[in-house]
């Protein structure tokens, strides 16, 4: 019974992650999404997607990671993407590695090192799953921004330079899914930002 309780209180913490406000808007630009959400989408987006990837993955294992990873925004925030100096980055593994301490640390003691491990293998971006998740992590974003106009790109002042290269690492996980969304990228921006530059490498 105190395991069970312990994992209660677990599932009601996560229900925090509904408030977490990330930067995407919805398709129908009525808001912006949620991280569970997010999570859910993705989750979603990997068991679609599986054929149109040469990767071979325990997909299972890639949904636990997916499901549990941005948990941490809970106490840390969501972060743009495209903040990425070291600094920057420094402070937010901190802050989320003190976050997956807490809320994982409410669970049972194994299930807990469990958790923490697949958020810190998702984290490295090694294994194959980890490179799958991490790329797919990025896909729906992309997407919602293709299907908004550009909308959250527009607000942040991000370049098409800033998305093809922080996207990168889709077009080698995941080529044949990076080769269908760049075009639509490129044509997202020439339609709807013109004002931001577009130059790309």
């Amino acid at each position: 019974m105190n395991d069970l309780n312990k994992r209660i209180k677990f599932l009601l913490e996560i229900d925090k992650l509904k408030e977490v406000v990330r930067n995407s808007y919805l398709i129908s630009q009525g808001r912006k999404e949620n991280s569970a959400e997010h999570s859910w989408h993705i989750a979603l987006l990997a068991l679609t997607l599986l054929e149109n990837t040469e990767v071979k993955v325990d997909i299972l294992k890639v949904l636990k990671m997916i499901l549990l990873h941005d948990i941490v925004e809970i106490d840390a925030g969501d972060l743009l993407v495209y903040l990425d100096s070291p600094e920057i980055l420094k402070a937010k593994r901190e802050r989320e590695q003190a976050s997956a301490t807490r809320i994982f640390g409410l669970l049972p003691e194994e299930q807990g090192r469990e958790f923490i491990a697949l958020w810190e293998e998702f984290e490295d971006e090694k294994t194959p799953e980890a490179l799958y998740a991490a790329s797919l992590d990025r896909v729906m974003p992309l997407l919602h921004n293709i299907q908004s106009a550009g909308k959250s790109w527009q607000e942040n002042n991000i370049t098409l330079e800033q998305v093809v290269n922080k996207n990168s690492k889709i077009a080698k996980n995941c080529p044949e899914i990076w080769s269908y969304l760049k075009p639509l990228i490129e044509d997202t921006f020439k339609k709807f930002t013109p004002s931001i530059s577009t130059n790309s490498k």
